[in-house]
């Protein structure tokens, strides 16, 4: 098997001239190219409008010695053609077996993967979520976007598939070639996500595609003998001589031993911090990012980056990312961009309002939309307590639902507006997206005032970086304080905290950020519990 990069097509090309292409370059004949397989595919748009796709090809031809006698002349190099199972190393066969089921707060990515691997392993994991089954939550969800009917424990933050479930389902990550990251796309594809998620730069699944891929795995974690537990919400710790003992449930409606408690309640789980604030756990409170939701029209975000509004037809939505540094220090950035999707109400509390960002796989709708973000630190809190930014964002998440008429819809404004320092009255060329509805106003009300203004400093900035991302007529849909944890759980070398046992993980403890980072977590802290523990016989 050899491998070749640098395939360059134009867009009107078919990816089945690719062979062709390649024995072009490389001065073989026709037909010697046997078999092919896209392992990387990405946009040049640096010429626009003539974009190009480029790919990295792995492939074998009729004769492989006559090829490798040409050398790096080439620029083809050998790779080994073989499978295997990346996770076939996990497991001590001398490590202390286990007189209970080890048990998994929280079935989001993190949880899910952990789960997975844990019951392939054989230890028959038992997963406590307190939100509902992708089914019922679906309607949920729906039923508070249509009428302003919230649900706390069945929303966009709680449930099967965790937050990710109503996002783009993003599959970017920074360690993307490690063999956890390569498990996680590989799992996802066998339980029904597309092929391209395995090669495309910025792959993406989709909210759509994702909730069936999350029941296919649960099901077969359940076919291995472990157990997902919906509307089972962890309220207690039972802790004895510095271990785990058991977990209450539902407020001490069941007590469930266990000397194993993975810990990934995601990042919108309060009270579960409160909770293990009071039991001791040592937390500490971290940075994360205020702002708002941005939207665009998605014709116009198209043009900007491919030099024409075609080239999306065959390549799919733009999409972008930006960040900027203000003069007094705070970085402003885009964050969960969402081509051709919907701003979405994402609240979980009572007497909030939090936006988030969501798309279909076909990203076809009219609008883009991204969160646009202002950094925070734990000294802008209002106390030392190590959970002062949840009351941070509580704070800004009621001042918004104030705003936008205390009944879950959203203030917004006008890009032109914002800028101006004036409260919009009507919209523009850009209809908001969010449900249960919106109320024009000026959403500086809901933000600190330094994130506003470093808000402002940025925003032309950034159209210098991407044409129109200033345009007047954007709406900005306050506001946005669920891109990251507020928190961190601390946790050692063995991945536990000072509670044995007990093994922090994922967003909500404060070591990832985004699907693969969180499912990346799990994975690790499992390999941990396979690596010290053994199952019960």
């Amino acid at each position: 098997m050899f491998r070749i990069r640098e395939i360059r097509l134009n867009l009107e090309d078919n990816t089945e001239s690719i062979p062709s292409k390649i024995e072009k370059i490389l001065h073989l004949n026709p037909g010697d190219v046997t078999v092919w397989k896209i392992i990387r595919e990405s946009v040049d748009a640096r010429h626009k409008p003539d974009v190009k796709r480029v790919f990295t090809i792995d492939f074998e031809v009729k004769n492989p010695q006559k090829l490798m006698k040409k050398g790096q002349k080439t620029g083809v190099t050998a790779v080994e053609n073989r499978a295997e199972d990346s996770m076939s190393h996990i497991g001590n066969p001398k490590g202390i077996e286990l007189h209970s089921r080890p048990v998994i707060v929280g079935f989001g990515p993190c949880g899910i993967f952990a789960a997975l691997l844990l019951a392939r392993k054989g230890y028959r994991p038992v997963v406590l979520e307190r939100g509902k089954a992708l089914s019922e939550r679906i309607k949920d969800v729906r039923k508070f976007w249509n009428d302003g009917d919230l649900n706390p424990a069945s929303n966009v933050q709680f449930g099967e598939g965790g937050a990710g479930a109503f996002s783009d389902g993003k599959l970017n990550s920074g360690i993307r070639n490690s063999y956890r990251t390569g498990f996680v796309l590989e799992e996802l594809r066998a339980h029904g996500a597309p092929e391209e998620i395995l090669y495309r730069q910025n792959p993406h699944i989709g909210t759509d595609l994702l909730r069936k891929v999350v029941v296919n795995i649960r099901k077969e974690i359940e076919a291995l003998g472990g157990e997902v537990r919906f509307e089972s919400c962890v309220t207690g710790i039972i802790v004895n001589d510095g271990k785990i003992e058991a977990v209450q449930i539902n407020n001490g409606a069941e007590k469930l031993k266990t000397e194993v408690l993975m810990l990934a309640p995601g990042h919108s789980a309060r009270d579960t911090f409160y909770m293990l604030k009071e039991i001791g756990l040592e937390i500490q409170a971290k940075p994360f990012s205020i702002g708002a939701r941005i939207e665009h029209l998605q014709s116009m975000i198209n043009e900007s980056q491919y030099g024409s509004e075609t080239a999306a037809d065959i390549l799919g939505a733009a999409d972008y990312k930006l960040s900027y540094k203000c003069k007094n220090g705070r970085g402003v950035y885009t964050f969960c961009m969402c081509p051709g999707g919907y701003v979405v109400a994402s609240a979980s509390e009572y007497g909030g309002v939090v936006t988030n960002g969501m798309s279909y796989h076909s990203r076809k709708a009219v609008n883009a939309n991204s969160a646009l973000l202002v950094g925070i630190e734990p000294s802008d809190f209002e106390s030392e307590d190590p959970l002062a930014g949840i009351e941070f964002q509580r704070k800004w998440e009621r001042a918004a639902f104030k705003a936008g008429g205390s009944n879950y819809c959203a203030p917004v404004q006008l890009v032109g507006d914002f800028l101006n320092n004036r409260p919009s009255e009507k919209g523009g060329a850009v209809i908001p997206e969010y449900r249960p509805g919106v109320k024009w106003t000026d959403i500086s009300v809901c933000l600190p005032e330094y994130a506003a203004e470093a808000m402002r400093e940025a925003l032309p900035k950034l159209g210098k970086k991407l044409k129109g991302f200033d345009n007047p007529e954007a709406v900005l849909t306050a506001v946005e304080t669920r891109s990251s944890s507020p928190v961190r759980i601390i946790r050692n070398e063995q991945l536990q905290a000072h509670i044995s046992g007990i093994f922090p993980a994922g967003e909500g403890a404060g070591y990832a950020g985004g699907i693969m980072s969180a499912a990346a977590d799990g994975l690790r802290v499992a390999e941990k519990i396979c690596e010290i523990w053994k199952p019960q016989k």
